[in-house]
């Protein structure tokens, strides 16, 4: 039992390098060829928006709109995805021998 509980407190610590790197890496997505890209970082931060300007000239407000969510959407799901796996990873790493215990999924340990 002393195992398991030393396994945890180290996937632990790990978990929190790891969700500090994830803060200085980014990913940036696009929607409408380009016109609006959204750029997150590894806590899914919106950190930058980026809007063609000659989106603006064309003065449609909604396809704009549509556009900013699409953009964003996407990149938190980008940011999403690639903080699950490398927690996943990073959790199975560390605990390599944890039994099986139900409910718990180490390739998704915060159930996103």
């Amino acid at each position: 039992m002393q195992k398991v509980l030393a396994q945890i407190e180290e996937a632990q610590q790990k978990i929190q390098r790891i969700q500090q790197e994830l803060e200085q890496k980014t990913v940036t997505e696009e929607s409408g060829g380009g016109m609006v890209r959204a750029t997150v970082n590894g806590k899914t931060e919106l950190i930058e928006l980026t809007i063609d300007k000659e989106t603006f000239a064309t003065g449609d407000a909604e396809l704009l709109e549509d556009l900013v969510i699409a953009a964003v959407n996407k990149a938190l799901h980008t940011a999403s995805q690639m903080m699950q796996q490398e927690l996943g990873a990073a959790t199975r790493a560390a605990m390599p021998n944890m039994p099986n215990i139900p409910g718990l999924d180490l390739d998704n340990p915060f159930g996103e």
